[in-house]
């Protein structure tokens, strides 16, 4: 890297190419090796690799014991048809970066070009890109790596925010998003003749008692305790036979809650309705949990670092009353370190989050850089 380009310039490169070149959860291979290109422009004292399946590890040491300090970003990219007609659109048809995961992988790259140049004065600044984020899976199978040997003593993330200004830091204590668990549930019948559905058990009224016993659940009051939210995703009865009449069908859910403690209490509750009114209509009930997303329940003291970074960087520090309702599973770490995650304002104009026509705006990338720099500093004394 020709060292007169200003990081910015050589940030915002990095991006559009990550842009160019996205890859969905679990197929990050190529992501991967570029973020380890780039790392070894800027090498750290230790990198490792395939963690998780796709995961990077880059530890850049102090000059003598102390505490460790993670930050994290996301390696993946959506399956979505990106319609932007810039030179860096994505190559590859029904996949695009339309979460911003290219831009914060630039800005954790930028803390590493931060670091390479002057080290921390103590402990150990550890840089975690994470794979498979969207589909809730990455950062269990990073825990659950034997490479993923580092215990933090704090650990942060970012998500950039479309609809709040840009450069503009969102915090709260507390729950920061919502727990996040997608229900499936299969009914089993038995079929029978179109004209004579009584010797069959057909499974749609129970369908449509357990859609409505689901909406009486719903309660979407983000200031208490008891916020749930539970959206049909999909739902099939039987196949396009018109002589016969269904015997089996299936339902998918997603189910918010503001709270992991909430959460188990929110899947009882549905799972017992389930099975209440599959064994009313002798029906033979099956029920999977996946996707699950923990709770981002941000820890004060953690959560502190970031409002004093920003407010030294003299960024707009806006207080969330209430978490976002959408599910990010750095929660994992939230419930095994102590830590915290914040929103970065991407403007009031950006195309909202998973949206076709989204792009991560580059403008932002060095205030990322910025925050996480001053919170290493802060707590390791760097310079």
């Amino acid at each position: 890297m020709k060292k007169e380009k200003s990081s910015l310039t050589l940030l915002t490169e990095l991006r559009k190419t990550l842009h160019q070149y996205p890859e969905v959860s679990g197929k990050e291979v190529d992501t991967a090796q570029r973020i380890v290109s780039f790392l070894n422009e800027y090498p750290p004292d230790e990198m490792i690799t395939e963690v998780g399946n796709n995961g990077i590890i880059a530890i850049y040491n102090g000059k003598k014991p102390g505490k460790k300090v993670l930050f994290r970003c996301e390696l993946d990219a959506l399956p979505i048809e990106e319609i932007n007609t810039f030179s860096y659109r994505s190559v590859f048809d029904g996949v695009s970066h339309k979460c911003g995961h290219d831009g914060h992988m630039a800005i954790l790259c930028g803390l590493a070009v931060e670091l390479h140049h002057q080290r921390p004065e103590s402990g150990n600044v550890i840089l975690l890109f994470q794979p498979a984020e969207e589909d809730g899976s990455g950062a269990e199978k990073v825990f659950n790596d034997p490479k993923f040997g580092v215990k933090p003593d704090f650990a942060f993330a970012l998500h950039n925010l479309p609809g709040y200004p840009k450069h503009q830091i969102i915090i709260k204590n507390g729950t920061f998003t919502c727990a996040v668990n997608s229900m499936i549930i299969q009914l089993k019948g038995k079929t029978a003749h179109a004209g004579e559905p009584e010797k069959g058990i057909n499974p749609t009224l129970a369908i449509a008692a357990i859609i409505t016993e689901f909406n009486n659940q719903i309660q979407t009051d983000l200031s208490k305790e008891n916020y749930c939210l539970v959206t049909p995703i999909y739902t099939r009865i039987g196949t396009k036979a018109y002589g016969v009449s269904a015997g089996d069908g299936e339902i998918h859910f997603t189910v918010r809650s503001n709270s992991n403690l909430q959460m188990r209490k929110v899947e009882r509750t549905l799972e017992n309705i389930v099975n209440k009114i599959a064994n009313q209509d002798q029906l033979l009930p099956l029920i999977n949990w996946v996707e699950s997303f923990q709770a981002n329940e941000n820890n004060e003291t953690v959560a502190n670092h970031i409002r004093t970074a920003a407010n030294s960087n003299d960024f707009d520090l806006l207080e969330k009353e209430f978490p976002f309702t959408w599910g990010e599973d750095f929660g994992l770490f939230t419930q095994q370190f102590p830590g915290a995650m914040f929103g970065l304002g991407s403007g009031t104009d950006t195309p909202a989050l998973h949206n076709p026509d989204y792009d991560f705006p580059d403008e932002i990338i060095t205030t990322g850089v910025a925050v996480f720099h001053t919170i290493s500093k802060q707590i390791l004394n760097a310079h």
